[in-house]
C-alpha cells in the first residue's frame, strides 16, 4: 500500500471504535505505513488528517515504538495541527509519550524522548491548556505537564498560575481534573 491508498481507505475510517481499530490494525501489520499516517496525519488543512490522527493514537497505544523514528517530525509539528478533532488523538499520543519516558519501568521511550522533543511537547500541552481547545486535550495535556514538572521545575508555577486562572470558565471535567492536579503540585 503506498500513500495515496493509505491515503484513500482513510476516507472510510469514522469515529466509531471498530473503524479505528481496524485502520490501526493495518498499521500495526504493516509498519512501513507510519510515515505515510503520519505524513497524512499532518497535512494540518485536509478533515482526512483528523482521521489520520485516530488511527496514530490506536496505533501509539498498541505500539509506541513504531513512533520512535519520527518523533522528531512529530514533535516539531505538534502546534500546527488545529482540527479539534485532530489535536485531542495527538495530545492522548503525547500523555502517551510523556507517561512511558517517567515510568518507573526502564522503557525505551526514556533513549528516544530527547531534551528538544520534551520541550516542544511542554510547548504544544501549554498552548493546548492555554487555548481553546476541548477538555480532552487539556486533560491530556495536564497529565502531561505535571509529569514534566518533575524534570523542569519552572512548569509547577506556570501551570498552577494557568489551571487557576482558567478554573472559574472551565467546564465541570476540566475544574476536575485541575483540582486533582492542583492537589498534586502542591
Amino acid at each position: 500500500m503506498n500513500k495515496e491508498a493509505l491515503f484513500k481507505s482513510l476516507d472510510y475510517v469514522n469515529h466509531s471504535r471498530e473503524k479505528r481499530q481496524e485502520m490501526a490494525t493495518l498499521i500495526l501489520t504493516n509498519p512501513h505505513l507510519i510515515p505515510h499516517l503520519l505524513s497524512i496525519a499532518l497535512t494540518i488543512d485536509n478533515p482526512i488528517s483528523c482521521r489520520a490522527c485516530w488511527v496514530l493514537e490506536f496505533t501509539a497505544k498498541k505500539q509506541l515504538d513504531y513512533l520512535f523514528p519520527y518523533l522528531d517530525s512529530f514533535t516539531a509539528s505538534l502546534h500546527k495541527v488545529h482540527f479539534d478533532s485532530a489535536v485531542r488523538p495527538m495530545a492522548k499520543i503525547c500523555e502517551y509519550l510523556i507517561t512511558s519516558y517517567f515510568s518507573q519501568k526502564k522503557t525505551a521511550t526514556k533513549k528516544h524522548l530527547t531534551n528538544e522533543h520534551l520541550e516542544r511537547i511542554t510547548a504544544n500541552c501549554f498552548d493546548w491548556l492555554i487555548g481553546d481547545h476541548k477538555v480532552a486535550a487539556q486533560a491530556y495535556s495536564m497529565t502531561c505537564l505535571l509529569l514534566l514538572g518533575r524534570k523542569y521545575d519552572w512548569i509547577y508555577p506556570e501551570l498552577r498560575i494557568v489551571l487557576e486562572q482558567n478554573y472559574a470558565n472551565g467546564s465541570a471535567a476540566y475544574k476536575a481534573r485541575a483540582r486533582m492536579t492542583l492537589e498534586k503540585i502542591k
